[in-house]
């Protein structure tokens, strides 16, 4: 079973979506799917609400930082942001790690929430694709 870890800065909206995207869109149970930030913070209750827009539930999910996980326990890592160059290089030399460059919604509109959300589900996808062809 391969491990995927999201990463983003405050694990509080990109990284949140990506794991709830995951864990609902991979029916066949192939893969785990955590996530976490550079720095601890809380989900922002507009990601709450964008997500409870297609129906996932999101509120019982909390932030986590990355230094609370090994990087040995992941084959893959999905950054939502360009953020890899902050990261530990441990995290950096996991078997496929993947840059995304998803803009933070934070300290914006209800709309770019939604923006990123649907941004995030594509890669997502993409990722879910990538993963069952290998």
């Amino acid at each position: 079973m391969k491990r995927v870890m999201f990463v983003c800065n405050k694990n509080s909206a990109r990284s949140q979506m990506a794991e709830a995207f995951a864990n609902c869109l991979d029916q066949n149970g192939k893969f785990t799917f955590v996530s976490a930030g550079i720095e601890e913070s809380s989900i922002h209750p507009l990601t709450i609400q964008v997500m409870s827009e297609v129906g996932i539930d999101i509120s019982q999910q909390t932030s986590k930082r990355i230094n609370s996980f090994n990087s040995q326990d992941f084959d893959v890592v999905a950054s939502m942001c360009g953020c890899g160059s902050m990261l530990p290089p441990e995290w950096l030399m996991v078997e496929e790690f993947q840059e995304w460059q998803v803009a933070d919604p934070e300290g914006n509109s209800i709309e770019i929430f939604r923006q990123a959300r649907e941004e995030v589900k594509q890669q997502v996808e993409y990722l879910l694709m990538f993963l069952r062809l290998k």
